[in-house]
């Protein structure tokens, strides 16, 4: 009864219930106007041929273009309208300016202000291997993220054990803690770290925590983030909801990200809710990872965490107050970067391609959600079939019902081409991590969908002949036993009306 009273009252059905209320109304205005407007049917087509024309021509993912283009052809009436509204992505444009505004001032003005690493981190990576040098100049020029050493790295194979690396690093902060999520939810996690982070406020030290309004709707109380500030730390809810049709939704924040005294740094799967550490079982044994640094690559992730928080908070911030002050022993090449979905570039999944690309003996994938474009199907196909190992692990329980059967709708393709595929029985693998041939691997928060490659605000760790690369092979290695391998046989042999109902909603995947 306590969580039904919860449900009736909570902000996230509420917000359901006024944007069906809005899409309910729009659809009565569109069919009574359409009624009187049967006679102008032609012209109504004509108008869609021509937005069709438009929609090709834009520089979007043909994944994103295909379904536009059967809605708009199929039912004008209708789809001219609602791409109007959604597909252009209008409402994200003065968004996407302020966001570009921040970014303009305080990383390219700032630029010569802020730490950077030496030249010869670059040329010494380049003498051991092109292709990672290759791999580490293409998010250095699309990012503006470095790669460095003189960094330590520790992987955490379970929400647990990165837990208890967290509440210790936060007890000894002496300058500052940031962090940013997009999931927080009050339990036996949160509870653990906000009495040390209101301990830490207390004994002044700045404590700055943003997190994702959408992520955390039916996780908080409205005006959770006052009720935080009232206690000493700095809060604010990323991208605020407001219970209106607007694109500006879509654009999520789903860093995971903690920086303690510019030092350490942590990212990974790993969101502030019990389930992630196995305080609440909801989807059988929830499987994640994440990574601990220390040392000068921090500066990229408290970087991309200033940013965030400089746009959210609108506060006028000293960056070089938050630079790391210590260094510590080199564990290979170490480079954190982040992914916008305003800058044009896809820099995640092309990051992923190039590991499969330049793979020579196997590449080993976990994700929660596979639900993958052209681009990497093709890229993840040839290289099975030209012999590279080839292994892709995901839930076998899912968290979300409508996700799964379009993650299941790749596998026939994916396993045609070669590529092995196999489901993790104990419960729910939130995990995001790429291996290949014990040289790289990156751990962050990016699923292998359309939503963490386009429309999310991601971040990840490549780590370039790093112990972390052993780790995240042994750590799947492990898993492997746990897992049940999908054949070809079974997805041949699927019920037609089962892989009927998959296909159409990998279609509309994307309009999602």
């Amino acid at each position: 009864m306590k969580k039904f009273l919860k449900l009736l009252t909570g902000r996230l059905l509420w917000f359901f219930v006024l944007v069906a209320l809005q899409l309910a109304v729009l659809i009565f205005v569109i069919i009574n106007v359409s009624a009187g407007i049967t006679k102008y049917l032609p012209i109504m087509t004509a108008l869609g041929f021509i937005t069709v024309f438009y929609v090709i021509s834009r520089d979007d993912n043909p994944a994103f273009k295909i379904p536009w283009i059967i809605v708009i052809m199929a039912a004008p009436i209708f789809g001219l309208p609602f791409y109007i509204l959604f597909g252009l992505r209008r409402g994200g444009r003065r968004f996407a300016r302020q966001m570009e505004k921040y970014q303009q001032h305080y990383e390219r003005e700032m630029r010569i202000m802020l730490p950077a690493p030496d030249d010869s981190v670059y040329r010494t990576l380049a003498a051991t291997s092109l292709d990672l040098a290759r791999q580490a100049a293409y998010i250095t020029n699309i990012s503006g993220a470095p790669v460095w050493d003189k960094t330590a790295a520790e992987f955490f194979p379970s929400g647990e054990s990165v837990f208890e690396a967290i509440m210790e690093e936060l007890k000894q902060a002496k300058r500052f803690i940031f962090l940013e999520t997009f999931i927080l939810e009050e339990g036996e996690m949160w509870d653990a770290m906000l009495e040390v982070l209101v301990q830490k406020a207390a004994e002044g030290i700045q404590v700055r925590l943003m997190y994702d309004d959408f992520g955390s709707l039916p996780t908080v109380p409205p005006a959770y983030d006052k009720h935080l500030r009232s206690m000493g730390i700095a809060a604010y809810a990323f991208n605020q909801v407001r219970p209106h049709l607007n694109p500006r939704l879509n654009y999520r924040d789903h860093r995971k990200i903690i920086i303690i005294d510019g030092d350490v740094g942590f990212t990974g799967g790993i969101n502030f809710a019990d389930e992630y550490i196995n305080r609440r079982i909801r989807f059988g044994h929830w499987k994640d990872t994440a990574v601990m640094l220390k040392g000068a690559a921090v500066w990229n992730l408290t970087l991309m965490f200033l940013q965030q928080w400089i746009f959210t908070a609108n506060e006028e911030l000293d960056l070089t107050e938050f630079t790391c002050k210590n260094l510590y022993q080199t564990d290979g090449f170490i480079q954190p970067f982040g992914d916008s979905p305003f800058d044009g570039e896809n820099i995640s999944e092309n990051a992923f391609i190039q590991i499969i690309n330049h793979a020579k003996r196997y590449v080993w994938i976990t994700t929660p959600y596979l639900i993958i474009d052209t681009q990497m199907a093709t890229a993840l196909i040839i290289a099975a079939q030209s012999g590279v190992d080839v292994r892709i692990i995901t839930p076998h329980y899912p968290d979300k019902w409508y996700v799964h059967p379009v993650t299941r709708s790749n596998y026939l393709q994916l396993l045609r081409g070669k590529v092995k595929i196999y489901e993790y029985v104990p419960g729910f693998i939130h995990a995001k991590m790429f291996v290949s041939d014990d040289e790289v691997a990156i751990v962050g928060t990016m699923n292998m969908d359309y939503r963490s490659f386009y429309l999310h605000f991601e971040c990840g760790v490549a780590f370039y002949h790093s112990s972390v690369v052993k780790d995240v092979q042994m750590d799947i290695e492990r898993t492997l036993p746990l897992c049940r391998e999908i054949s070809l046989v079974q997805e041949e042999n699927l019920a037609l009306h089962y892989r009927f109902a998959r296909n159409v909603l990998k279609l509309f995947s994307p309009m999602m």
